[in-house]
């Protein structure tokens, strides 16, 4: 399961209406190879595209959906804002990461 704090929530509710996205759409996550740490985080909103072995959670009003291959790495993982000095936007709290960056794109387990 991947969940979403009350801040990320309500930031990506607002990002989807200021974009203009079409009711239905939802935001993928992911992981891909890469970054410093061997992995890296896919984060993007999509409509409508879902691909088989999609698994789909809805947290906070918001449906979050990632492919089976992910979700191995990301199971466990909260999606949270932040909005301070040392950076503004989304960030993973991902319990299964053994090392991450320094900036926090990328993970290792």
């Amino acid at each position: 399961m991947i969940t979403v704090s009350e801040k990320a929530g309500e930031y990506i509710k607002d990002l989807m209406v200021k974009e203009n996205h079409a009711p239905g759409t939802f935001v993928r996550v992911g992981v891909k190879g890469g970054g410093c740490s061997g992995l890296e985080y896919v984060l993007k909103f999509e409509s409508d595209d879902h691909q088989e072995g999609d698994q789909t959670f809805e947290d906070k009003g918001v449906k979050i959906v990632v492919q089976m291959k992910s979700l191995l790495y990301l199971y466990g993982t909260e999606l949270d804002y932040s909005d301070g000095l040392n950076g503004k936007g989304l960030y993973f709290n991902n319990p299964n990461a053994t090392r991450t960056c320094s900036c926090g794109e990328s993970f290792a387990v």
